[in-house]
């Protein structure tokens, strides 16, 4: 927790601050807590130019990049967040309060929201969800100065890695030869994948939409959480992104993956054609290029961290054993692979 919070909207905190589990290799937040003062509840998110993380998850000055560290702010405080999904059922935590520090990074103090966590949610919820974000994506959207450019290609795009042994041992044990051999053809051709959802009809997107960015209020709207990377993308690019999201790091059972599938994108179709959207063999195929662009380097990260004898977890919300972990993204790969074929053969 920030030692001497400037801009506190609910008072000095009068019980212990509770941390929110993150991503702390981005360099662009500094933490996130939820504070309880007289005023109430509130969390508060640091957001910083230049703090602790991963040298591949550096923040940036440059609005345009996918980690522009002020985007959050301006989401909030233009009003984006709040009427991105008006009328649709999609909110967002309410701005209590923004202020810049000292040093010149800021407090962004939000709404606690109440209700069901994203990672709670069932199929049918989360694909009432992807119905009403189709409705909210098949509307006219205006492109900010300040909105992400390109996000696939700089995200996904900024990794390399050296040689990669597709043969690894603990990889052969999981992962089917096919499979493998479908994981190198999507790293090989990530290029050809980023500009296939670059030229798919495109919309405004969230670009983080998984579980953990997602609650459920008692009303029943869904208020979407963390804007820091929103910007243009391909209509279905925040789909994709769901529906493998919600079970890379464990957070449904993987066993759902293919109701999950199957319901989110009927769903989500629907709400672009109650929306007057008609082109949906356009947004399935960029469904498929841009869910395999995003996670294209996924398995090599994977596979680099098994030859150094590391962790293929996430570390901030996945503590599971190798095996299992390497057992449960199994499915959700192969769907990948999958998508990943069809839309560089369609």
């Amino acid at each position: 927790m920030l030692a001497d919070p400037r801009h506190s909207p609910v008072g000095a905190p009068v019980r212990p601050v509770r941390a929110f589990a993150h991503n702390t290799g981005n360099q662009a937040t500094g933490g996130i807590w939820q504070v309880t003062g007289p005023g109430g509840d509130a969390v508060l998110k640091h957001l910083t130019p230049a703090g602790d993380g991963a040298a591949h998850w550096a923040a940036s000055e440059d609005p345009g990049h996918w980690n522009y560290w002020r985007r959050e702010q301006l989401a909030y405080e233009s009003g984006f967040a709040a009427g991105y999904g008006i009328g649709a059922g999609i909110g967002a935590p309410g701005l209590l309060a923004c202020g810049e520090r000292p040093d010149g990074s800021v407090e962004l103090w939000l709404e606690h929201v109440e209700g069901t966590a994203g990672r709670d949610c069932t199929v049918e919820e989360l694909a009432e969800f992807a119905r009403r974000l189709g409705t909210v994506q098949g509307r006219k959207r205006t492109v900010e100065p300040w909105h992400s450019r390109n996000f696939l290609r700089q995200y996904a795009g900024r990794r390399e890695f050296g040689p990669l042994d597709w043969d690894h041992p603990a990889a052969a044990a999981h992962w089917p030869a096919d499979l493998r051999e479908g994981l190198r053809l999507m790293w090989e051709r990530r290029t050809d994948l980023f500009g296939l959802a670059e030229a798919a009809p495109q919309t405004v997107c969230h670009l983080d939409v998984w579980p953990m960015n997602l609650r459920r209020r008692p009303d029943g709207e869904f208020a979407l959480l963390d804007w820091s990377f929103t910007g243009a993308g391909a209509l279905g690019e925040d789909l994709a992104n769901l529906i493998a999201d919600t079970f890379f790091d464990g957070l449904q059972p993987v066993d759902r993956l293919a109701d999950a599938e199957t319901a989110l994108t009927t769903a989500y179709l629907e709400g672009l054609r109650g929306a007057g959207y008609r082109g949906e063999a356009a947004v399935r195929k960029a469904v498929a290029a841009a869910g395999a662009a995003k996670y294209c380097w996924l398995a090599p990260a994977m596979l680099g961290r098994l030859a150094a004898g590391g962790s293929v977890a996430s570390a901030d919300y996945d503590g599971a054993a190798n095996g299992a972990v390497m057992e449960r993204r199994r499915p959700i790969f192969a769907m990948l692979v999958r998508w990943a074929r069809t839309a560089l053969t369609a």
